[in-house]
């Protein structure tokens, strides 16, 4: 019986342990987006009001904007699953529109390939996110009941 109960505590530390660390790992990537945003803001417009870059890295950075938007729009669901796929899918989002811009002016033969295995790759791992969350949905258990169970509820 103790042993069950040291498992238990040691399981809900680790859940616990593992939540701070994922909540950590985000504020860091927020942070350090800020941060890359500042300067690219402040390289972008220079001294002037003429853009000072190409616009590949103009729309390198318009992704990570358009992520950093959608990931700060995200809301607590207090189901830390549910939470990282919610922040990865924009993530994967801005991989996408990254490695896009990346075939659009990209001239070495490697990254080319990179960005096209990272556009397939990224958009496979969204469809399965988003089938995830799906299943999870609060209206999919009422989905989920057999017939007879369904036709039980509607009488």
């Amino acid at each position: 019986m103790a042993g069950l109960f040291l498992t238990e505590r040691l399981n809900s530390a680790i859940r616990f342990v593992y939540g701070v660390a994922m909540i950590l790992w985000i504020s860091a990537v927020i942070l350090r987006v800020g941060f890359l945003h500042a300067g690219a803001h402040a390289e972008i417009h220079g001294h002037g009001s003429q853009p000072t870059v190409d616009s590949d890295w103009s729309e390198l950075i318009a992704s990570m904007d358009k992520m950093h938007m959608a990931m700060e729009a995200v809301k607590r669901s207090g189901n830390s699953d549910v939470d990282f796929v919610r922040l990865m899918l924009p993530h994967h989002q801005a991989a996408i529109d990254m490695a896009k811009t990346q075939l659009l002016y990209g001239k070495d033969a490697q990254m080319r390939r990179l960005a096209q295995e990272i556009i397939t790759d990224q958009q496979l791992e969204i469809e399965l996110m988003q089938h995830w969350l799906k299943q999870r949905e609060p209206g999919q258990a009422k989905e989920n009941q057999t017939p007879a169970a369904k036709a039980g509820k509607e009488n």
